[in-house]
């Protein structure tokens, strides 16, 4: 059983304009669940805030006044649930709060493999929703093949740095990022196996991107949208493809049109292929994501890119200094050992 006696959950009490302020959450506080049958009782271990929970700020999205939700990892204290035993840890999306009641085989409950040598925070980055979502943006939606060029926006975030871990897996050719701090930028070829990057913020993106790649992309995984799509669209190369997975550029303007590429057209013009990829569509492919990338997690050819956030109590800064691009990969929050 648990140590603690009481639980705590962040809810929200009012919609943003613009960025989101901090007295629009609050804490409230109950005593610890006790499982129902069917049912098993999770102390959380981490939790991930999201770009796309700032999407769910605004109407249409989160409710107000209950418990939010994310992804998140705990230990099972207390289970009338076949299959889960206390011990185990569990993946689900009962998150922003340190105890959760689950059920198996609803929202995404599942058991976390154990895998020697491989961190928790992994499967919570990449292995987990933000690996699964670059893994299937390039072997689904882009087709993605040895060789190929291919530009990545947000780079130095939880989704970007994925790609490029497992671009490179996929023998990948010329690799470029965008990034918003000359240290993230010096990260990316550094730290991140990136041939070349830029900060967006030195000038136009599609100059920027046309000199870092002179002879053009196949291939853009696009976590910005606005300026960076009309870029990599005027950079791709005829018949280039491009996974759009998130648009932070216009994440804080839902009360605003948001900002839209002028060389829409040229998708036709260069018969470029669009889509939007929703991970939800491709729970079928964590198995594969798993044989991939295991192997080289243990071996220390790759390793998660987190940014991790101590306590409870911070996740709202957390999740603030992650729509801020403060972190590098994947922001996590540890509210337990």
């Amino acid at each position: 059983m648990t140590t603690q006696r009481t639980a705590r959950a962040f809810q929200l009490t009012a919609r943003p304009h613009g960025f989101p302020t901090a007295d629009l959450f609050t804490v409230e506080e109950s005593p610890v669940p006790e499982p129902a049958p069917g049912t098993a009782v999770v102390e959380n271990l981490y939790l991930s805030v999201d770009p796309y929970h700032r999407e769910l700020m605004d109407e249409g999205g989160w409710e107000l006044g209950v418990p939010l939700e994310g992804r998140a990892i705990g230990r099972v204290t207390a289970s009338r649930a076949p299959g889960l035993t206390e011990g185990d840890l569990v993946f689900h999306r009962a998150g922003w709060r340190t105890h959760a009641v689950v059920t198996p085989g609803e929202g995404g409950v599942r058991t976390v493999p154990s895998y020697d040598g491989v961190p928790l925070a992994a499967h919570l980055s990449i292995l987990g929703g933000t690996g699964l979502t670059a893994y299937v943006a390039l072997t689904r939606t882009l087709e993605f093949r040895a060789g190929q060029d291919l530009f990545v926006s947000a780079a130095a975030g939880g989704v970007g740095t994925a790609v490029a871990r497992i671009a490179r897996l996929l023998g990948a050719g010329r690799l470029i990022g965008s990034a918003g701090t000359p240290e993230k930028v010096a990260r990316l070829t550094g730290e991140l196996g990136f041939d070349a990057a830029f900060d967006y913020h030195d000038g136009p993106v599609g100059e920027l991107l046309a000199k870092a790649a002179p002879d053009g992309i196949d291939a853009y995984v696009d976590n910005v949208g606005g300026d960076h799509l009309e870029g990599a669209i005027s950079v791709l190369r005829d018949h280039g493809r491009i996974a759009w997975v998130g648009a932070i550029s216009q994440y804080h303007s839902a009360h605003e049109p948001p900002a839209a590429p002028r060389n829409l057209f040229d998708i036709v013009g260069k018969s470029l292929r669009l889509e939007g990829v929703l991970v939800r569509d491709y729970g079928y492919a964590q198995a594969e994501l798993e044989a991939l990338l295991v192997p080289h997690l243990q071996s220390g050819l790759i390793a998660p890119d987190v940014t991790v956030v101590d306590g409870f109590e911070r996740t709202v800064d957390g999740f603030f200094g992650m729509l801020r691009g403060e972190n590098t990969g994947k922001m996590l929050i540890k509210i337990a050992d």
